[in-house]
């Protein structure tokens, strides 16, 4: 078997993992908000993801160089804890199927944002991509399979919020941080994020005494699914680019979809399964995945905090 053949199935096993890891992130997210809280939630994942970070640093010996921290400390508030704060809080609300179908609509508003900042270059087929998520937006809101209670609303109001900082946060690492490597900005944004939520503690205490089943669950998603993810899909855009790495948001979507139904028992109306594609379709319009709509492929380099840590 030639090096070119290995390398190309060791990218295809990468992708996959990832969208499994991350499509199976939403159901530990659920019992760790359960167990910690949304506050706690948010800081002991980030400080163990940051940790873990720094370990595999130490041993393979990697030299890290954070530049200015408060680049670092703006990141981490939007790209970590304001978008972990919006996924803990809507998570239970709207249940992992629409949150992870909001959570595919971040190269959406990151690439509005971009647009807006004159870092990115939309064409007429990237505005049509546009238009088609938030059109799948108000169809995915607008059309609920459950009934629309406060609770609701207010889950959807933080999923996309938790966007937005997910967007904001990529660009302005993308505006402020390209001298500082992809490992350093993860490990400040996290160290960051879990610091600074800490102190709320105070205000949200833990819901109860956690049992060795919520720390293995707290391990898991901190572990596998923020800090082993994120190593996996540096890898990815390294070796294959940003473009085809942050596509796996869409098969991410439909994994937790998937299990959702199956392992939870959730239900997505019609018009919303509906949006959810028209959600993947704009996105995949926006990065100029489909035929046609290439030409400007070679405009998006991604930061690698593009991706939800979800």
């Amino acid at each position: 078997m030639c090096l070119h053949s290995r390398v190309r199935r060791r990218h295809i096993v990468d992708y996959l993992s990832l969208a499994v890891i991350w499509g199976l992130s939403f159901v530990l997210l659920l019992k760790v908000v359960a167990a910690f809280g949304w506050v706690g939630a948010v800081a002991f994942r980030s400080l163990i993801a940051s940790g873990v970070l720094l370990v595999i640093a130490a041993v393979s010996r990697r030299r890290l160089a954070f530049g200015r921290w408060r680049h670092l400390a703006v990141v981490g508030a939007t790209t970590v804890a304001v978008q972990l704060i919006g996924l803990n809080l809507a998570t239970p609300r709207i249940g992992t199927a629409m949150a992870a179908i909001f959570v595919g609509t971040i190269p959406l508003f990151s690439m509005l944002i971009g647009h807006v900042w004159g870092i990115e270059r939309l064409t007429g087929w990237g505005r049509i991509g546009l238009l088609l998520g938030f059109a799948g937006i108000i169809a995915l809101v607008g059309f609920p399979a459950v009934p629309v209670t406060g609770s609701f609303v207010f889950g959807c109001g933080c999923s996309v919020a938790s966007a937005v900082g997910a967007a904001y946060g990529s660009n302005y690492a993308r505006r402020h941080l390209q001298a500082v490597g992809s490992w350093e900005q993860t490990i400040g944004a996290f160290a960051v994020a879990g610091v600074g939520m800490l102190p709320l503690l105070a205000v949200v205490p833990l819901p109860h005494r956690p049992s060795p089943v919520d720390l293995a669950y707290l391990g898991l998603l901190a572990v596998m699914c923020s800090a082993v993810a994120y190593v996996l899909y540096f890898r990815l855009v390294a070796e294959v680019g940003a473009t085809i790495a942050i596509s796996v948001e869409f098969l991410v979507t439909v994994v937790a979809v998937f299990v959702g139904a199956a392992v939870l028992g959730e239900h997505l109306a019609g018009a919303q399964l509906a949006g959810g594609a028209v959600i993947i379709v704009g996105c995949a319009l926006v990065l100029g995945l489909l035929p046609g709509t290439a030409a400007r492929l070679g405009s998006i380099e991604r930061t690698d905090l593009d991706r939800t840590v979800g």
